[in-house]
């Protein structure tokens, strides 16, 4: 009786055990789901504050929602971001957000990641081997650049100004962007001339580049650049060279906080247009995509971001 007792107990010890096993299992697959998603993020320059902020940004929002996120720049370098793509590969990640520095030299490994089960967010290029891409109109937005660069030559300089345009024909986006800009300038304000069109995709390039463009034309009265990073730079350029005056005037696109805190200072920024918004917008719009793709939802195959100038006549009224 005592045999057959202990034989009971046993058995019962080890269904308690075995079912407690399972249920660690079943939490253990719980938590792995509830963990959010994982994102790598390869964007092609840091340095670039409309680029870096909502890195920073969208990093946040997917560690708020219990998931993880890395991100990483290229210089603009393709081998590189090739490199950066392969590694987020190896690490089994659920999303990729690229902004590549070579649209066609980055679509072989792109196809690679989409093979493995990975999800592909292309940040401003209609990629082929891309779920979704989000999209801007350059031409369109570097046209609206230029309207506004032509309106400032035609209220503050009866129509006739040296201009300096701030490109990157680098990119073919940007070069697009960059045709807007002189096709307006030339459209609207046909008594502007463009004594300098220079390459500065960061500060630091457009400080640089302005400084040179200030000693070969000191006439110059206004800039139009594709991005905020060189916008801030040519005002820094402008305020070395005490160029900053009430006909002296920046647009741009971005509208970076560098670039708000400028014209709310009065300084040489004038007008920036707001690409769907600031980094924290910019980082729950890409946020709000990720979480359908990665669920599985059908999504649409392009979407183009909305563009909103902003002055320093507007500041308030869009927030800032």
């Amino acid at each position: 009786m005592k045999r057959k007792t202990g034989i009971l107990m046993l058995a019962v010890i080890m269904m308690i055990t075995v079912l407690a096993g399972c249920g660690n299992q079943n939490d253990a697959e719980v938590t792995e789901d509830s963990a959010g998603m994982v994102v790598g993020m390869a964007v092609q320059d840091l340095s670039n504050p409309i680029w870096s902020g909502a890195a920073q940004a969208l990093q946040a929002l997917v560690e708020e929602n219990g998931g993880e996120m890395s991100y990483v720049a290229c210089d603009s370098n393709v081998a590189t971001q090739i490199e950066q793509v392969e590694n987020f590969i190896a690490r089994g990640v659920d999303a990729l957000v690229v902004h590549a520095a070579d649209p066609a030299g980055i679509e072989t490994v792109l196809a690679e990641a989409r093979e493995a089960g990975i999800k592909i967010y292309a940040w401003d290029d209609n990629l082929e081997n891309a779920d979704i891409a989000w999209l801007i109109d350059n031409y369109e937005l570097g046209y609206m650049i230029g309207e506004h660069a032509a309106a400032w030559v035609n209220d503050h300089h009866d129509g006739e100004a040296e201009v300096a345009v701030l490109n990157y024909p680098q990119l073919p986006i940007l070069l697009e962007r960059g045709n807007g800009i002189v096709d307006a300038i030339e459209a609207l304000a046909p008594g502007a001339t463009i004594v300098a069109e220079q390459s500065a995709i960061n500060v630091s390039e457009g400080q640089s580049v302005m400084e040179s463009v200030f000693q070969a034309y000191p006439d110059v009265k206004v800039v139009a650049a594709i991005g905020g990073g060189g916008a801030v730079g040519a005002n820094e350029a402008a305020k070395g060279a005490g160029k900053l005056a009430d006909d002296f005037g920046i647009f741009a696109a971005d509208a970076t906080d560098p670039e708000i805190a400028a014209m709310q200072a009065g300084e040489g920024n004038r007008m920036s247009v707001l690409i769907t918004g600031g980094a924290e917008e910019i980082a729950e719009e890409i946020y709000y995509w990720l979480e359908k793709l990665v669920a599985g939802e059908e999504v649409e195959g392009e979407v183009y971001r909305e563009l909103i100038p902003v002055t320093q006549d507007n500041l308030e009224e869009h927030g800032f």
